[in-house]
């Protein structure tokens, strides 16, 4: 019990909610629609060797979901984070024929994903309640 003043506000009960779970997503995607929707499993990092698994995993998709489209030119926007400028990633990006279109850190210009992909993501998103990370 808690002694107060008669003209004291009325205390609020807070209700208790579950902490947001962030997740990290890597889209690979195209005007078409989707092509890889990559979740980094809790826990793990995101590092030049997890992203060089993403990339052969988005070659699989491409020439499953473009027939024929590796064969043109497949052309990535990264920006210089350093799973993109590794080593490893830069070889096998040149091995696989991938052209790199470069996106500045920082960089006040909006890329096509921001503007295309996290907005209707997020109004799909927004509101929804999830049990677990599946």
């Amino acid at each position: 019990m808690t002694w107060k003043h008669p003209s004291s506000p009325v205390t609020k009960k807070f209700k208790v909610q579950q902490s947001v779970t962030k997740v990290m997503a890597t889209v690979f995607w195209d005007s078409r629609g989707m092509i890889l929707l990559d979740i980094l499993p809790k826990g793990e990092s995101f590092n030049a060797d997890r992203y060089c698994e993403t990339l052969d995993r988005l070659r699989h998709n491409v020439r499953r979901k473009r027939p024929g489209l590796l064969r043109s030119g497949v052309v990535l926007q990264h920006d210089n984070a350093t799973p993109h400028t590794a080593k490893r990633t830069k070889e096998l990006l040149e091995h696989y024929k991938l052209d790199i279109i470069p996106h500045p850190t920082h960089s006040p210009d909006l890329a096509p994903s921001d503007f295309h992909l996290f907005g209707p993501l997020m109004r799909y998103l927004g509101g929804k309640k999830f049990e677990d990370e599946d």
